[in-house]
């Protein structure tokens, strides 16, 4: 049995059949993780969703940014972009929002002691309570009536620091942001989450969320996407791996496997 996490697939939908063609994927055997941003702006995101549902038990995903912009569109909110209105207005759109919608924030692999979320962890949250707070917010999400108050005061930047006393919308706010749209924060663990280039380029006082002194997850291998124009895939110093290749941007659509740490890529033909 093989565990493969793909980062953000975006509705790409050619790569990925192409990418677990590669990975010899077997569903009765295998495993597969999506880490989020399954839908967007590429040319295929309905295909996608009855790609990856079709699998059944063999495959799950981390909701991502675009993940649950899509679930606001669906109750009203934002205006469509980038086709997700063909699976607004696809016949099985109930069936595919639904599971959608009941996909978790984070997951842990205890096999390989692996935590995956789509983008960042708080310097402030260990691996566990991260899983912890994830089903905190995922059971606002998955519930339909919680998430239809709740996803209108989803957006927004504030808190930009995490706080255990945080209650109501600010909570659930801080965490759905810092694990679908983090990247930088300060030292003590202050989120700018505008700042979206490559490390290097960001301001002085602006460090990647995984190079935060003190970070209470440090010694737990995490497993992210969101994040194209970090440069590289794997930071050893900080056990990190980030499975974004901008496949819809042009680049590759990327899997690691967690068994052995071996990556796999199909090159974006669109």
């Amino acid at each position: 049995m093989s565990t493969y996490v793909i980062g953000d697939i975006q509705g790409c939908r050619g790569a990925l059949e192409r990418l677990l063609e590669q990975c010899r994927f077997d569903p009765a055997a295998d495993r597969l993780i999506c880490a989020g941003d399954l839908v967007a702006r590429g040319p295929d995101s309905l295909g996608t969703l009855r790609l990856i549902r079709s699998l059944g038990e063999a495959a799950d995903a981390v909701l991502g940014n675009h993940d649950l912009h899509l679930l606001a569109l669906a109750q009203g909110l934002g205006k469509a972009r980038d086709g997700l209105d063909r699976i607004i207005d696809a016949d099985d759109a109930a069936t595919l929002l639904a599971w959608l919608a009941a996909r978790p924030l984070a997951l842990f692999d205890d096999a390989t002691g692996t935590l995956i979320v789509h983008a960042g962890v708080a310097p402030q949250w260990t691996a566990p309570q991260t899983v912890a707070l994830a089903a905190e917010a995922q059971a606002v999400i998955g519930d339909e009536e919680r998430r239809r108050a709740f996803l209108p005061r989803m957006y927004g930047n504030d808190p930009s620091r995490w706080r255990d006393e945080l209650s109501g919308d600010d909570r659930l706010r801080f965490i759905v942001n810092c694990l679908t749209r983090a990247r930088y924060c300060t030292a003590e663990g202050d989120f700018e989450f505008s700042e979206k280039g490559a490390p290097g380029g960001q301001a002085a006082h602006l460090l990647p969320w995984f190079e935060a002194p003190a970070r209470r997850s440090a010694g737990t291998r995490i497993v992210f996407g969101h994040w194209s124009t970090l440069g590289r895939v794997e930071w050893p110093q900080a056990q990190v791996w980030g499975l974004d290749t901008g496949c819809v941007w042009g680049g590759a659509l990327t899997a690691l496997r967690l068994e052995d740490g071996q990556l796999l890529q199909a090159r974006c033909t669109g």
